[in-house]
């Protein structure tokens, strides 16, 4: 399961909010999310949050049908704990409803709310005004009758090779201090293939998800609704360059193509050193890229690699991110006593992100000493939190700093 966490808190007049994204932990519950609440715990702990938000994506795992009995259970011992005992107030969605095809996408969304923080509003989508939020809410199984959402799958033409895709977004509204903002939940299509992602550059699989993150922004910022500061994060399976990627690492290497031998098509990719006895550096089939030196994925964060994290620069204009300091975020992997090592599926790379309209970055208050107040990092960096790393990102706003210039804002119409 993917996933991201966003935190806001709150002093004199600003907030401080917490957003994060987490993904995949339901095949081992046991082990993982053990692990997963821990490490969560710790961060609610050092950041103290007035607004948090929890974005899921593969809610239940990728054998959801089995793992939904464990989702209550995690639920539960969310909203219970010790730990959350200052979070009076909370939401939560669940698209549970995994008998509908047509429908279900796997997202959940979680939205906490310190007993200190005062008059919080949730827009209403159907009604077009915030209602006030008190209480702990849970809502699951179909999401569509729900009106303080808006929820989407994305169609099937877009990813035709994927016979039932569960992609798509969902969004809420909040007004917190007179400050409007909308948070999205998002799942983008993944790389079906290496050998089909190395072919071009960009590959064909950030094209599709290039056309679906666009379909995302146009549709939140439509004249339905007055337009507002946006946070979108989640699993945007972003890739690195492929083509670049494995040019740069075997640059001094030789490939040998190998074939099938009743349909003639490139099943795999050997990349040799030309001396060094010929040792093999890189094999890639569909579901491999083994490299043999993990280490340039993990040294000084990977930050050598981000040259080759170029599809988000298609959206420079309309999202902001702040400057990345962790690790790929996936493919990490899932056996429980390898915290930091990587499969060897996927070319390593950063899905999981928190990103955030130009406006949005407005929001956030700069610093004014040497108080590190923005923190964008992940979550348990030496523990298995499943085959993605959750991040996080954790900034202050000011009181009605989202607010239009000389307009009071529709926060005060509320039932």
């Amino acid at each position: 399961m993917a996933g991201a966490i966003m935190p806001l808190y709150c002093c004199k007049n600003t907030f401080l909010s917490l957003l994060i994204n987490f993904c995949l932990f339901f095949f081992q519950p046991e082990n993982l999310q053990k692990n997963w609440l821990r490490e969560f715990y710790q961060v609610v702990h050092a950041h103290k949050p007035h607004f948090m938000a929890l974005h899921c994506q593969e809610f239940g795992g990728k054998n959801y049908e089995a793992s939904m009995s464990h989702v209550d259970k995690f639920v539960k011992e969310l909203l219970s704990s010790d730990a959350m005992k200052d979070y009076n107030r909370a939401r939560v969605y669940l698209d549970e409803n995994y008998k509908s095809q047509e429908h279900f996408t796997a997202l959940g969304s979680f939205y906490f709310l310190h007993e200190s923080l005062k008059n919080i509003y949730q827009f209403d989508f159907k009604a077009k005004k915030y209602k006030k939020v008190t209480g702990k809410e849970i809502y699951s199984d179909t999401l569509e009758s729900t009106p303080m959402l808006e929820k989407e799958k994305f169609p099937q033409d877009y990813f035709p090779e994927c016979k039932w895709s569960r992609k798509g977004f969902i969004r809420t509204r909040w007004c917190i201090t007179d400050c409007a903002f909308d948070l999205v939940n998002i799942h983008l299509f993944h790389d079906a293939s290496n050998l089909i992602a190395w072919e071009t550059s960009p590959s064909v699989y950030s094209g599709i998800r290039h056309k679906a993150l666009g379909y995302v922004l146009d549709r939140i910022i439509d004249q339905r609704f007055e337009k507002v500061s946006y946070f979108v994060f989640g699993d945007f399976n972003f890739r690195l360059d492929a083509k670049a990627v494995v040019e740069t690492l075997c640059a001094k290497a030789t490939m040998q193509t190998i074939r099938a031998a009743d349909t003639n098509e490139v099943v795999k990719l050997i990349f040799r050193e030309s001396d060094n006895d010929r040792k093999v550096m890189l094999q890639l089939e569909k579901k491999l890229f083994d490299y043999f030196n993990q280490d340039v994925f993990r040294d000084n964060n990977g930050t050598a690699l981000l040259e080759f994290d170029r599809e988000l620069s298609v959206f420079k204009d309309r999202l902001y991110e702040l400057d990345i300091s962790f690790p790929p975020s996936y493919p990490y992997s899932e056996d429980s006593s390898q915290g930091k090592q990587y499969m060897n599926t996927r070319c390593p790379a950063w899905c999981d992100r928190i990103l955030m309209s130009h406006s949005a970055k407005e929001l956030i208050l700069k610093s004014e000493n040497d108080e590190k107040i923005v923190i964008y990092d992940h979550i348990g960096p030496n523990v298995c939190m499943g085959d993605h790393k959750p991040v996080f990102l954790s900034f202050r706003i000011a009181a009605g700093a989202g607010k239009p210039i000389a307009n009071v804002h529709k926060c005060c119409v509320v039932q």
